[in-house]
């Protein structure tokens, strides 16, 4: 089953202050750590949706090896950014199955993850697969191209999650241990990067 990952890197981090997916992490960014654990899986193609500090992230990741847009819409909400990575997507290869929507601030990431979405979604026939962690299913997430047309139609800021409530009953969960531990203030950092 083709399956193509997004990687929604284009929100100006507001509450930081600074872009997060430039915040270093065992010898790498946070952005890195992602698009890594996206390339080292089959799944292609990996798109890279930017937006606020797209320039400064292209000059700090200079040997991006997956394909990148910038979402001049990216203040409008991450529904655009969603739309603007699954319109590449089919641009690019049009018989895609599956797209896992990733988010640029998970530092424990791993490509094992995103191999068990689609395992997942092999095995159980759901056509979405969420990560479970802190009570709750987010990211990364596959959907079946049959809701291709409702990720692009979303609005505002609103992301993929209505999708999966609305369609409960089509939607499966993997456990991602760590996947509660993502990085929008000062203090989320510094406790990730001096745990007790």
């Amino acid at each position: 089953m083709n399956t193509g990952i997004i990687i929604l890197a284009a929100g100006n981090s507001s509450r930081l202050g600074k872009p997060k997916q430039m915040l270093s992490f065992k010898g790498r960014t946070l952005l890195a750590t992602t698009i890594a654990a996206a390339e080292e899986t089959a799944y292609e193609p990996v798109i890279l949706v930017l937006g606020a500090f797209a320039e400064e992230i292209l000059t700090a990741h200079q040997n991006l090896n997956i394909n990148y847009i910038i979402n001049d819409n990216w203040q409008q909400g991450m529904s655009t950014s969603i739309a603007a990575g699954l319109a590449k997507i089919a641009d690019l290869d049009p018989t895609i199955e599956n797209v896992i929507i990733a988010v640029a601030d998970q530092p424990f990431i791993t490509p094992a993850i995103f191999e068990a979405l689609v395992t997942e979604k092999e095995s159980s026939g759901k056509n979405i697969v969420g990560s479970r962690y802190a009570e709750t299913i987010g990211t990364p997430v596959l959907f079946n191209k049959q809701y291709f047309k409702e990720l692009m139609s979303l609005k505002g800021d609103s992301g993929a999650k209505q999708i999966i409530k609305v369609n409960s009953e089509d939607v499966t969960t993997v456990a991602f241990e760590l996947g509660n531990i993502d990085i929008d203030t000062e203090t989320d950092y510094h406790n990730l990067t001096n745990p007790q």
